[in-house]
């Protein structure tokens, strides 16, 4: 392997290790070797990538940035020789998937642990959150994304979709008069996934037929599982996902409003950057995150509430 080659492996092992002696003592070497190769890696660059202390090695902001894109070369070239050494089946390395928060922990967090279960040589992680448009930027392999794709270099694989539902406590329908048409929602409070949200359009269809309804609200939180609790608490109802109520509405928690109407559904697709060699790992993720989808009925066209 080439000098570079290897100075750039030690650099993306001590950033993930977090210690220049950790590193040493897992390639059998005086700390001082993998700390002057460091420094010629970083004055050869002309920039500082490691804060270095008697305990820690982090990363500076120039440091991440190379990591992030060292550490993409590495699998890349990783996947590469797999191929070429007939090794394509066999999913190894470091994974980190990024996904909605309450999504992802309901949907991907099993399928990884599956995952983790068959496949001994990998390594997961599981990022919770929302907006990484730059999967580089963000260190990520790969991300679950919910809603209509922008232009992008990502390559995508469709899981399925989200339906949509508006929902209301059992308690709140019980004591208001339910809704008969999309012109009724005006006269209920909403309670909204954006924060500072105070107002918004909602579509429905039936057959032929497309309404948008206006509604309003004062209430408004960053979590489904908090709308959710909102929602049970007699807030107000919410236009969400329906697999965030599907089990409340079989309970009989809450109700589905306007069953007969037609919410537009978000598809739900797994992204991945374009590479010449896509990595097992990424692709095995993403088809059984896909079969794991294909499973759940809140995931699917005919999912339906009455």
């Amino acid at each position: 392997m080439h000098e570079v080659d290897q100075i750039d492996q030690m650099f993306t092992r001590v950033v993930e290790a977090g210690s220049l002696r950790a590193v040493a003592l897992e390639l059998g070497v005086d700390p001082s070797s993998v700390s002057r190769k460091i420094s010629a890696l970083e004055d050869r660059l002309q920039v500082k990538l490691l804060r270095r202390s008697t305990k820690r090695s982090e990363p500076t902001e120039a440091g991440v940035r190379y990591y992030e894109g060292v550490r993409r070369l590495l699998d890349e070239r990783a996947a590469l020789e797999a191929e070429v050494a007939g090794l394509v089946d066999e999913p190894r390395g470091r994974l980190r998937i990024g996904a909605p928060v309450d999504f992802g922990a309901r949907f991907v967090a099993p399928v990884v642990a599956q995952f983790m279960r068959d496949a001994p040589g990998l390594d997961v992680e599981l990022v919770l959150g929302s907006g990484f448009d730059d999967l580089t930027e963000a260190g990520l392999d790969a991300v679950v994304r919910i809603g209509r794709l922008s232009d992008s270099s990502l390559i995508a694989k469709k899981i399925g979709i989200v339906p949509r539902v508006v929902v209301a406590s059992a308690d709140y329908a019980r004591e208001y008069p339910v809704p008969r048409s999309p012109g009724d929602l005006s006269a209920h409070p909403f309670v909204f996934y954006l924060g500072g949200q105070r107002r918004a359009s909602i579509s429905f269809s039936k057959g032929r037929t497309r309404v948008d309804a206006e509604v309003t609200g004062r209430t408004a939180a960053n979590s489904v599982s908090a709308i959710r609790q909102l929602v049970l608490g007699g807030a107000g109802l919410h236009y969400g996902p329906l697999w965030a109520f599907d089990e409340d509405i079989e309970s009989g928690k809450m109700v589905a409003v306007l069953p007969d109407w037609e919410c537009v559904a978000y598809p739900c697709h797994v992204l991945w950057p374009a590479s010449e060699f896509l990595p097992v790992k990424v692709r095995e993720f993403a088809e059984r995150f896909a079969k794991a989808a294909a499973g759940e009925r809140s995931l699917q066209d005919q999912a339906k509430t009455g």
